[in-house]
């Protein structure tokens, strides 16, 4: 993309995969800002995470 910027084609196929911000699924931080991770953040996001695997293997 940014070899060629020009590329219009290019950005609106990048932009059309992308998942509107009424479906986006914001998860919270796993860290605090000092680097000291939040377990339980860790945990959503690791069982959201086997959850899109399961859901891609039953597709």
């Amino acid at each position: 993309m940014l070899a060629n910027r020009d590329d219009v084609e290019a950005l609106e196929i990048l932009f059309s995969r992308r998942t509107p911000d009424s479906e986006a699924i914001i998860y919270p931080s796993m860290f605090t800002e000092d680097g000291t991770p939040i377990e339980e953040n860790k945990r959503i996001i690791e069982e959201a995470i086997a959850q899109r695997i399961q859901q891609q293997k039953n597709n």
